[in-house]
């Protein structure tokens, strides 16, 4: 009995799961933007609440990021190999997270200047991104 019923579950969580696509990443990109543009805002009106609330927000879409499904199950070797998305995108997503809590810490403690370092940090992280892979 209980074999079945985790059998279900299981097959059900898998049936339901719906793969990342192009169109999330989108939205969780737009989310990232906005998250960044109140950290910023944080900084110019030195308020911590609104670094805090947009450090939170970028932390927990940028670990929603991964690459589509297109990206992880590409069949040609060489492409996967020489486009390397998915280390990238892992790479990135690493670092940003690391850095918000940079921010955080940073500013809390007093020194402004490294928080916005860190900042500038994630933005270059993005920028990254965006060069290596959406071939801006």
């Amino acid at each position: 009995m209980k074999r079945s019923i985790i059998a279900l579950a299981i097959i059900g969580t898998i049936v339901n799961a719906n793969p990342y696509t192009q169109q999330d990443r989108i939205l969780d990109m737009q989310t990232m933007a906005l998250a960044m543009q109140d950290i910023q805002n944080g900084f110019f009106y030195n308020n911590y609440d609104m670094i805090k609330e947009g450090s939170a927000k970028l932390a927990d879409t940028i670990v929603k990021v991964v690459p589509p499904l297109e990206e992880i199950e590409e069949k040609d070797v060489m492409t996967r190999y020489t486009n390397n998305k998915v280390q990238i995108t892992n790479r990135v997503r690493k670092k940003i997270k690391k850095k918000t809590q940079d921010i955080l810490e940073r500013f809390k403690a007093g020194d402004t200047i490294q928080a916005i370092q860190a900042y500038t940090k994630i933005t270059k992280e993005c920028m990254a991104c965006h060069t290596q892979l959406r071939k801006w």
